[in-house]
């Protein structure tokens, strides 16, 4: 029988439309399937998009922006009101801004912070996102991060108690395409070889990297082509660059068919400037998809030797690794066995709840 926590917790998020929200679901199926009430707080547009209530989590809109500003007072009283609706035994927030609100917030109940990214900004904006770290980290009564850097950051910003917290990726869902009808989808000639990339359009990720790069493989014969799916700010930037550049590279917008563009997929890049445990990593390699990737934040520690792994910010290093493994088929075959194997090494969702069941009887155990 299991004997552990089954409180009451208050899962709270930020805007967010990829990696932090799965989670956040993942964890309330989870929570809730152990025996834990659940209220799930945050963006409305979140409960839409990763369907929290419609999966039987009790959800309450509190409108926490992905960016400080005006609006923060009333996130502040929004999550108040929210939390004061039914008894609460731990809030556990997810991420910087989720942190900040609430630890202004909260009742008189302990606080979990999971950070999910590191701050790269620099200049004013960056030091106010570290006067926010160090607010965050000391307001949490227990700080989990994605990967070993965010744990020592939050440490030396003033975390009372911080540690490696684990963060498994959903299921990856079996393909409803076959591999032919998805490349048919890209009018792919046979032969040619489908690159793919999943993640939020944002300058941290570098997509302008892999479109140089894709710009250089028109050369190649037969030419690959790049797919990016994922919606965000840099879209109309990333477009044009795609276009001046005449590269062999398609922008998506977010799909829900991430399993059917693996099944199509001769390749995976990641090219990001900093990664904590990228989920597109962790479906490239359960698919067994060869991956290329940038050995930055957690990903080195996530994919051990089942990906290739190149420096940040080297248009090169993209060029040459993939051009490496579009022209060894063995090689690529050897990380397609391997991807799988590491990811069978991963914890999964029920280790990830317990895991968190056991963060929330440790904090609620303190005086």
């Amino acid at each position: 029988m299991d004997d552990g926590w089954r409180g009451s917790v208050a899962l709270v998020l930020a805007s967010s439309t990829g990696g932090i929200g799965q989670h956040v679901a993942s964890l309330a199926r989870g929570l809730r399937a152990a025996g834990c009430e659940v209220l799930v707080c945050g963006p409305a547009a979140t409960d839409e998009l990763f369907e929290f209530s419609a999966a039987g989590s009790a959800f309450l809109p509190v409108e926490i922006p992905a960016s400080p500003g005006a609006s923060d007072a009333g996130a502040i009283r929004q999550l108040r009101t929210a939390l004061a609706s039914r008894p609460i035994d731990v809030v556990h927030a997810h991420g910087l801004r989720a942190g900040f609100v609430a630890g202004l917030a909260r009742p008189g109940v302990p606080l979990v912070v999971t950070w999910h990214n590191a701050v790269l900004a620099k200049g004013l904006r960056g030091q106010a996102s570290a006067l926010l770290e160090r607010i965050v980290a000391r307001s949490a009564a227990l700080t989990l991060g994605a990967s070993d850097d965010l744990v020592a950051r939050a440490l030396a910003v003033g975390a009372r108690n911080a540690r490696l917290g684990a963060v498994a990726a959903p299921t990856l869902a079996p393909a409803k395409r076959s591999r032919a009808a998805v490349r048919a989808e890209f009018r792919l000639k046979p032969g040619t070889p489908l690159i793919l990339s999943v993640g939020r359009l944002h300058p941290q990720k570098r997509y302008d990297l892999l479109i140089e790069a894709s710009a250089r493989w028109r050369e190649l014969d037969p030419a690959p082509v790049v797919v990016v799916a994922g919606s965000g700010p840099s879209y109309m930037a990333l477009a044009q660059l795609a276009s001046e550049r005449h590269a062999p590279f398609s922008l998506l917008g977010r799909r829900s068919d991430v399993p059917d563009l693996l099944a199509g997929a001769d390749l995976a890049v990641i090219t990001s400037d900093w990664e904590a445990r990228q989920l597109f990593a962790q479906e490239a390699l359960t698919a067994g998809v060869p991956l290329v990737a940038t050995a930055v934040g957690g990903i080195p520690g996530l994919v051990d030797d089942a990906a290739m792994l190149i420096p940040p910010g080297d248009v090169d290093a993209v060029d040459a690794a993939v051009r490496q493994l579009l022209a060894d088929p063995g090689l690529r075959a050897d990380y397609a066995v391997r991807g799988p194997e590491r990811a069978a090494t991963w914890p999964d969702e029920a280790a990830t709840v317990a895991d968190v069941r056991a963060a929330y009887a440790e904090v609620t155990a303190l005086p």
